[in-house]
């Protein structure tokens, strides 16, 4: 089974709203969305080109390279086993994201007001 969250793929699937299609360098029918963003070819052996598809992962991409850079997020999952990628992927674009929503407390102010409902759940 695959998982997908927006834009941000695995085995193949796209994001929400996508055709199936992921930009796979050499094989796909168009760049990323990283290799998009980036302005670059994408090439077959592409880090980014299993994570990012062509439709959503461009304007995911474009938060995960303004907080973090791609040299450090490549560089993160080339040190990572195949295996864990995606995990690391949708936690970098989830991170991202709230970042640039919070930038003094990211996404711990999230945690925070999930940590603030369990109280509230639990006495209902």
């Amino acid at each position: 089974m695959s998982s997908s969250v927006g834009g941000v793929s695995a085995g193949g699937a796209a994001g929400q709203g996508g055709n199936g299609s992921v930009g796979s360098g050499s094989g796909g029918s168009g760049p990323c969305g990283a290799c998009k963003f980036l302005r670059r070819k994408c090439v077959s052996n592409c880090i980014f080109a299993p994570y990012f598809d062509q439709e959503q992962g461009a304007a995911h991409f474009a938060a995960v390279h303004r907080v973090f850079g791609a040299s450090n997020v490549s560089k993160l999952l080339n040190h990572l086993p195949e295996e864990k990628r995606i995990d690391a992927v949708l936690t970098v674009c989830f991170e991202a994201q709230a970042r640039l929503r919070d930038p003094v407390y990211g996404c711990v102010s999230h945690i925070f007001a999930l940590q603030q409902q369990v109280p509230r759940r639990s006495a209902s």
